[in-house]
């Protein structure tokens, strides 16, 4: 009796489990068919990854045998995926309206650019004050406007402006500092070539203004560029030619009125001598047309014999006076105080 009783219950035990088995399959059977399950391949994903393709997908299907050998494993997958970078991008440093992917720790997300469009650059010109050029992109270059005035010789000595030191000595406090001869050879221990005192030259000493006149940078002075318009002439006659002159005269085309122009004074006309030079004793790259090594007149009377007038010799600027129904060359200046 005791037999059966046990093999009953081994019978009913193996029920049950056979039952409990049928229900946990049941539970895990999908509830869709495979074939109506639509995804992304592997290859997808890898093509995403690699080239930004698009992608589309496809209905699963049973496959038939195993991967082919051309096919991109998971490993070729994560090896074109990015990774985190300290050095990666941050939207302030892309162009607002443009996407990238954050590769820094917190971003890691496709990210819209914040760096502000300016536009197109432009031209600015220096000041006395700092100008503030706007952070963010700009579509071509900022200019910084240029000054061909900046050059040493228009700068007080020692002062530096954009980088350019000055040595200019001009500033002395007195109202006409001597500029330098221009003698820069040396033949004794402190004279003239040795020690080179006075003003600076400016470079360029002279500017062709191109309507028959040359201005003079160091003193401002605007000379014909023509110096022999009207030969030689007693001194009268000079002081008259000279203040007749006007523009389409003498090759004028500067505007100027009858009135306008003067025959140089002695120290008008030796400001022009650079005495490292002869015939004539000029600056190196003067702008002068027709220049005579010979007399020039100046409108200085000779304290000495009123009868006579001083001139300069434009072989070696050396001065002396002459009678003045001597006849000379006439070089016409104005401007000047």
């Amino acid at each position: 009796m005791k037999k059966k009783l046990a093999f009953l219950s081994k019978l009913i035990l193996i029920t049950v489990m056979l039952f409990m088995t049928t229900v946990l399959f049941a539970q895990i059977e999908p509830t869709n068919d495979p074939e109506n399950t639509s995804s992304y391949t592997l290859e997808d994903l890898y093509n995403r990854l690699n080239a930004g393709t698009a992608g589309s997908q496809s209905t699963f299907t049973e496959p038939l045998s195993g991967p082919s050998s051309t096919m991109h494993l998971i490993n070729d997958i994560m090896g074109k995926a990015p990774t985190l970078h300290g050095s990666g991008a941050d939207a302030s440093k892309v162009l607002s309206g443009y996407y990238f992917w954050g590769l820094l720790p917190g971003t890691w997300a496709q990210t819209e650019g914040t760096m502000t469009n300016n536009g197109a650059g432009s031209t600015i010109t220096p000041t006395t004050s700092n100008q503030t050029i706007d952070a963010g992109f700009w579509s071509s270059a900022n200019t910084v406007s240029g000054d061909t005035d900046l050059v040493a010789g228009n700068i007080k000595d020692d002062i530096v402006i954009f980088g350019v030191t000055g040595t200019y000595e001009g500033e002395t406090g007195y109202p006409a500092p001597v500029p330098k001869t221009g003698q820069t050879t040396s033949y004794a221990t402190g004279d003239d070539g040795d020690l080179e005192k006075g003003v600076a030259w400016p470079s360029p000493r002279f500017t062709d203004n191109s309507n028959g006149t040359v201005t003079d940078n160091l003193t401002g002075l605007i000379w014909l560029k023509s110096a022999n318009c009207f030969g030689s002439r007693i001194w009268a006659t000079a002081l008259g030619d000279c203040n007749s002159l006007e523009n389409g005269c003498c090759g004028l085309s500067d505007g100027s009125s009858a009135g306008d122009w003067r025959l140089p004074n002695m120290k008008e006309l030796l400001s022009l001598i650079d005495f490292s030079q002869f015939s004539p004793p000029l600056p190196s790259g003067y702008p002068f047309t027709d220049v005579q090594s010979n007399y020039y007149w100046s409108s200085t009377t000779d304290a000495s014999a009123t009868n006579d007038a001083l001139h300069v010799l434009l072989y070696n600027g050396s001065v002396s006076s002459a009678n003045k129904f001597s006849t000379y060359y006439v070089w016409p200046v104005r401007g000047g105080e």
